[in-house]
């Protein structure tokens, strides 16, 4: 009797740790790479003044999904140890005992693999390093390094972050352009900002897992200071597309006023002292980057129609 109550116990905890596939989704971080694939798309639109091929926009764009995922899973992998003491973090799939790491591990390789050979197959052989060495960086120096090494960590990590864009360029291009390391630059800025805003908010949990995020280290008032420092110079370089001729008006109107936006939001944050602002700046950075790109793109063809009927009158 004890035996077969036992058992059944067993089998019951078993169930309720199965894994399903919300689990290996979680792993992926869908709205990172969401937002990830999204600018890659941006990017493979701004390269050409006529439509992306459709085997490069949507094999392409899977390409480089799949090998942010596979990123994001090794992300979870190495840190799943952090992820368990962390509020934010203590529900994902490997601190709940959902899944093992030789799961993870097995699902990131596989995810890794794909979108690599999609890219080799339908983009071209420099897409792929580049998207590799972003994989990469992000994976293994950022995550297993940087992370646990520098209070600068999201600012030297966030390179590997700011490529996609730049992947989407040379997926239709084949080359590295000054365009699109603009479009770079641009997310490299924008990352600091960013995830400093969420750090301010998460401190105590970082400080609990020992990871020498810049409030933690440098405290909230020097970092409230640097989001805004950082926030007038992405401001700053969003009007390079327009001054450089790659973007017109539209793009101008949409740069200003987002930018405006969002100094507001680290405006307030820095003078009001208010750590509950935290949150809501860091909401609006991934509102004011997806709104970016997008007037980026409706632009872009937009000047494009308007040269061509010029053409046709002249």
């Amino acid at each position: 009797m004890n035996n077969n109550y036992a058992n059944t116990s067993t089998q019951t905890l078993q169930t309720a740790v199965r894994p399903s596939w919300r689990d290996y989704l979680e792993l992926t971080k869908p709205k990172v790479v969401a937002l990830i694939t999204f600018t890659a798309m941006v990017g493979m639109f701004l390269a050409t003044p006529t439509m992306v091929p459709w085997d490069v926009l949507i094999f392409g764009s899977l390409g480089i999904a799949l090998s942010a995922g596979s990123a994001a899973a090794i992300n979870h992998l190495v840190d799943h140890r952090i992820d368990a003491v962390m509020a934010r973090t203590r529900n994902r799939p490997l601190p709940t005992g959902h899944l093992d790491t030789r799961q993870v591990l097995l699902f990131s390789l596989l995810l890794g693999a794909v979108g690599m050979t999609l890219l080799v197959v339908f983009a071209n052989p420099l897409t792929a390093m580049l998207t590799f060495c972003s994989l990469i960086g992000y994976a293994v120096i950022y995550t297993m390094f940087l992370k646990r090494a520098t209070p600068q960590n999201i600012v030297i990590g966030g390179a590997a972050g700011a490529a996609p864009p730049l992947l989407g360029w040379t997926a239709v291009t084949g080359q590295v352009q000054p365009e699109a390391l603009l479009l770079f630059l641009i997310i490299f800025v924008w990352t600091p900002p960013h995830f400093w805003a969420l750090a301010i908010h998460r401190r105590q949990e970082y400080a609990k897992a020992a990871i020498p995020m810049l409030p933690v280290t440098h405290g909230v008032e020097f970092t409230r200071l640097h989001i805004l420092l950082y926030t007038i110079l992405l401001f700053a370089i969003t009007l390079l597309p327009y001054l450089i001729g790659m973007c017109g008006g539209l793009y101008l109107l949409g740069a200003v006023g987002l930018g405006a936006w969002f100094l507001y939001y680290a405006m307030r944050l820095y003078l009001t002292a208010d750590d509950r602002l935290a949150m809501p700046t860091f909401g609006f950075s991934i509102i004011y980057l997806f709104g970016l790109f997008a007037v980026l793109m409706v632009d872009h063809y937009l000047l494009n129609i308007i040269k061509g009927v010029y053409r046709l009158v002249v």
